[in-house]
């Protein structure tokens, strides 16, 4: 039988890939269909990659270059795990010696978790605060600072792994050669407008400040 045809060069733009994943969703393994449009869809191909790696077959069938046709087969019934990162390499990584913020996140578009690799400055400081509505993990690669709680000061090195309950009272401060970090936590359901005092840690909008 011949794969299901979708042409989506009348469409318009934003209906394009919403359309595209909605028929994937639909195939059973094996099963294929042939997009036709009028360029090569670089960018969708990305998104394939990094929202069902492992899950689809690629195969150009005409390369342009009015017409561009590319059969798309799914090869699994379920999200496929993968390996991510190597979290030593990202943490040696140049850009994190540099300036803060996070140095890695996933990706995803279909998921349940939030995770960032974040980056400090040497004796840099995250002013004390309260912690989100979110639990947090936090496991430590590189470097070494102190994080002091309303009850206690704990040593941070690499290989700890620390529970940040949600609401927790912290303040964070990286040592002589910075502090980095991989964070997990409940992915946030949408965008919310929060006071500063709720701010994650490892966002844009932390205060950071220098400890020297």
């Amino acid at each position: 039988m011949a794969p299901q045809r979708l042409d989506v060069r009348g469409m318009r733009k934003p209906a394009k890939h919403p359309q595209i994943f909605q028929l994937f969703d639909s195939l059973a393994v094996g099963e294929s269909f042939l997009l036709i449009n009028d360029h090569n869809p670089r960018h969708l191909r990305d998104e394939f990659e990094t929202d069902h790696f492992g899950e689809y077959d690629w195969q150009h069938v005409e390369r342009g270059p009015e017409q561009w046709q590319i059969k798309i087969t799914r090869r699994a019934s379920t999200p496929t795990p993968q390996i991510l990162c190597n979290t030593q390499d990202v943490a040696s990584e140049p850009c994190a010696a540099d300036g803060a913020g996070a140095v890695w996140k996933l990706q995803m578009e279909r998921r349940h978790l939030d995770s960032n690799i974040v980056h400090l400055p040497p004796r840099s400081r995250i002013d004390p605060h309260a912690g989100p509505d979110l639990d947090v993990l936090v496991h430590v690669l590189h470097g070494d600072g102190r994080l002091t709680s309303e009850v206690e000061t704990l040593e941070l090195r690499p290989g700890a792994l620390l529970w940040l309950p949600r609401l927790s009272r912290r303040e964070i401060v990286a040592g002589e050669v910075g502090l980095t970090y991989l964070t997990v936590h409940p992915r946030r359901p949408g965008l919310t407008i929060q006071p500063a005092a709720a701010r994650r840690e490892c966002g844009p909008s932390t205060r950071l400040t220098h400890a020297g």
